[in-house]
């Protein structure tokens, strides 16, 4: 078949050069199994607008999460944002500053850089942030990483870190990803049956490098009993915590009850769920992992005239230093999003966010009251608080009730036997600060629909 391909001007003089006289030769370490032999179904060219209306067309299966009640969250908030981010955001000065680690980076772009991190510094409680990461998943694992160089040299388990067991799937195949080329080892830490860390098992981490656990975990329950993580596994092993960085408008910041680093989602503030598009993470330390953090950090200087001044204090990539040197050898950030979330939080201030953490917290209580008085349902993590997500049990599989839901106009969820085979019963359910009455009404009444259709 490629050899019915048009000559495309010096494609036999390539293939010379090459040693060979046929395409077929070229491709022939593909296996014949894999290569296609009839010509791609292509039609023919297309006017411009002809174009135009096959993608509308296209577009418009999409299921966009605000035309009906959603309940999906699992990472990634339903949230809103206010208009002047965008307007903000598209200005020239930052988009044309879109690679913002170059030298010649503008001065305004830098102070931005920097105040983003000053806010993280203050949400979480640490002294130090960069200017974030590519995603809460990215965040965790060059944390452990991170955690793994500074501590392995004084550890008692000098290779070993300890993870939640409530860690999603999808994290964790990240954090291994980073982990299992340098002998790192993955221990996990049980939970107690209503859902909090056994604190007990959790004594056993006590010298290895760190021990990362999720504040929110990953069905949504707060668990006070973190805060006595710091007196359980001793001083020298670094505490690693993952947040919803929205519920730190109401909670404890974890800097303030024993955390070395916090990592997180910064996803809420700036910018929505983007469907597998760019997000951005937070990464946020103490003083003795500032040297061997990875990403970009930003600092306020006096140039030569004695005004303020901002420029790349560390940045610890190969792109920049030697690469046996180097922290990171990505990108490691998403800095324009990174800046709409900036715009975002200094549009919330202090008031702002506590209210908007407040607005979550209060629909994630009224929904689930909701959920748990219909017949069947019961609350996987009895007698937790939660944030944002809570997990349910239902009568029969939740992929079942999901589609029953979905024919009724609702998006209820997330199975959770996606993460976990023994969870297929059990739905996540998730919510923000736009979920209104009538959403919960018509999660209610399309579960209920479900079970009184023979969800068994």
């Amino acid at each position: 078949m490629v050899d019915q391909i048009p000559n495309l001007g010096r494609e036999s003089e390539m293939l010379g050069e090459l040693g060979m006289s046929t395409m077929d030769e070229l491709f022939a370490n593909i296996p014949e199994d894999v290569r296609r032999t009839d010509p791609l179904p292509l039609p023919e060219p297309q006017s411009e607008e002809q174009i135009l209306e096959d993608a509308t067309r296209l577009l418009g299966a999409n299921i966009h999460l605000d035309s009906r009640p959603s309940f999906i969250s699992a990472g990634l908030a339903r949230n809103f944002v206010p208009t002047m981010v965008p307007m903000l955001a598209t200005r020239g000065e930052f988009l044309t500053s879109y690679t913002p680690y170059q030298p010649e980076v503008s001065q305004g772009m830098l102070q931005a850089m920097w105040e983003f991190q000053t806010m993280v510094s203050e949400l979480v409680g640490l002294p130090i942030s960069n200017v974030s990461m590519y995603d809460a998943s990215t965040s965790a694992a060059e944390a452990i990483t991170c955690a793994v160089r500074v501590k392995s040299k004084k550890a008692t388990q000098p290779s070993s870190v300890y993870i939640s067991e409530l860690v999603p799937p999808h994290r964790l195949s990240v954090i291994e990803n980073y982990t299992q080329g340098v002998g790192i080892e993955i221990h996990k830490l049980p939970h107690n049956a209503d859902g909090t860390l056994d604190l007990g098992a959790a004594a056993s981490a006590a010298g290895s490098c760190a021990v990362y656990v999720e504040q929110p975990n990953a069905l949504g329950l707060l668990d006070e009993g973190l805060m006595d993580l710091r007196g359980t596994i001793g001083e020298s092993t670094a505490i690693i915590v993952g947040v919803d960085a929205v519920s730190l408008g109401v909670i404890e910041p974890p800097g303030s009850w024993g955390a070395d680093i916090v990592v997180g989602e910064g996803q809420p503030f700036g910018i929505g769920p983007t469907a597998g598009g760019p997000i951005y993470g937070l990464f946020a330390c103490s003083k003795e992992f500032l040297r061997l953090m990875p990403g970009r950090i930003v600092g306020q200087s006096i140039d030569s005239e004695g005004s303020t001044a901002y420029t790349l204090t560390l940045s610890t990539r190969e792109q920049h230093i030697r690469r046996h040197r180097a922290t990171s050898n990505i990108c490691s950030n998403e800095t324009l999003i990174a800046l709409m979330g900036a715009m975002h939080m200094a549009l919330l201030g202090p008031e702002g966010l506590e209210k908007l953490a407040t607005r979550v917290y209060s629909s994630t209580c009224k929904t689930l009251e909701a959920v748990i008085s219909i017949p069947g349902v019961e609350l996987v993590n009895q007698g937790g608080c939660f944030f944002r997500e809570f997990a349910i049990r239902l009568p029969g599989q939740a992929k079942e009730a999901l589609e029953s839901m979905y024919s009724d106009g609702v998006i209820g969820g997330v199975s959770l036997g996606n993460w976990w085979d023994e969870m297929s019963d059990c739905l996540l359910v998730g919510c923000d600060e736009g979920t209104t009455e009538s959403d919960i009404s018509a999660l209610t009444n399309a579960i209920g629909n479900w079970i009184e259709g023979g969800s068994e």
